[in-house]
């Protein structure tokens, strides 16, 4: 008899089947042309990844958004924009002058990419296709990066990098809802590079490898990349402060992130004291009442700093006031551990190349 704990994973292995199997047929369908693909005159760099939960796409957006506009790009980002209140079918978050749309009604991801790279234009909408056309209307683009947009197939991508998290191994064994892929691994096969995030062990990454080649006959083009703090930054009012000042100091640690223990880790080598941890789900939707609450609690813990993410500070700062000096968010920096160069240089070569009029 299966004891109380083995009945689900029992159960979910089973529903896991026919998941597999319609993603599949899914993928087959585009590859063979049963299902319309749509191509935007302009070419689509897509960011993606194959589990649910984060493997550092955000930065990654940032990343290429920030290289490609000093390389005189006119870059602009199609996002979904996850969880964002704004019903309009397509909001516009940035125009890259300035922003036009709150974390909440954007969504926290595409607010935060907007805030990072003033200068792209940054767009929310959920037929990626259509909002391409959307933005082609009103500015003048050399290139998409398409925020998640591995399994959005509906869209032809000139690149198509698939983001593979170095430090969950167990997230590439079982799809959907047995375990945490949206498709199965061979998918990748289809990426034109696949990009090991959290590498700072080598041990970890060519594990990930390794997996990856059992499965995927020619495995792509492949990179590394670590995502370290690079300053820390005042939630209300932007400035910065460097990493060594908080040394020794305690913490009240807030996130609402896909991956909390890497931020946890993060706050461990600055090393700082942490005294108690808030895990929200991912995208979560901070109060008025919520924040008070963690106002009082940093209080009572006597903590140094409250210190959050990136992507929380945007939608916690409308609930906190001048006061609240201690409010700090990580701002976390790509470091290349390896295939920087060939990565680059593949992607403005598919930049540069000539097209043809494109279009639906």
């Amino acid at each position: 008899m299966l004891t109380p704990g083995q009945r689900p994973t029992w159960w979910l292995a089973w529903a896991a089947f026919p998941y597999r199997t319609l993603a599949r047929l899914r993928a087959f369908g585009y590859e063979a042309g049963w299902f319309r693909r749509h191509i935007l005159p302009v070419p689509v760099v897509s960011i993606g990844n194959l589990t649910v939960g984060g493997t550092g796409k955000t930065p990654m957006v940032i990343e290429l958004a920030e290289r490609l506009l000093r390389d005189g790009k006119r870059v602009a980002v199609l996002s979904r924009g996850y969880r964002r209140t704004a019903r309009a079918p397509m909001l516009l978050v940035s125009d890259g002058v300035r922003l036009l749309a709150g974390p909440n009604e954007a969504g926290d991801e595409p607010y935060l990419i907007a805030r990072r790279c003033p200068q792209a234009v940054v767009a929310v909408g959920a037929d990626r296709s259509r909002l391409g056309q959307w933005v082609l209307s009103r500015f003048a683009v050399d290139c998409f990066l398409l925020d998640d947009g591995f399994q959005h197939m509906g869209l032809h991508r000139d690149i198509d990098l698939l983001l593979i998290d170095a430090t969950d191994p167990s997230g590439l064994e079982q799809v959907l809802p047995a375990g945490r892929l949206r498709e199965p691994l061979e998918a990748a096969g289809r990426a034109t590079a696949v990009i090991v995030t959290r590498a700072e062990k080598q041990t970890d990454v060519e594990a990930v490898l390794d997996r990856l080649r059992s499965v995927v006959k020619s495995l792509p083009m492949t990179a590394q990349v670590a995502f370290h703090p690079q300053a820390l930054q005042a939630v209300m009012t932007g400035s910065a402060r460097s990493l060594e000042t908080c040394k020794g100091e305690s913490a009240l640690l807030v996130s609402g992130v896909g991956h909390a223990a890497s931020f946890r880790a993060t706050a461990g080598r600055l090393g700082l004291k942490v005294l108690e941890e808030v895990v929200n789900a991912d995208h979560h939707c901070y109060t008025a009442h919520e924040v008070a609450r963690l106002r009082r609690r940093a209080a009572d813990l006597r903590a140094d700093l409250v210190l959050t993410t990136e992507k929380d500070a945007g939608k916690l700062q409308p609930y906190l006031s001048q006061d609240d000096h201690q409010w700090w968010a990580v701002r976390l920096l790509v470091v290349w551990m390896a295939g920087e160069v060939a990565l680059h240089r593949a992607i403005m070569h598919e930049l540069s190349r000539p097209r043809g009029a494109g279009g639906d």
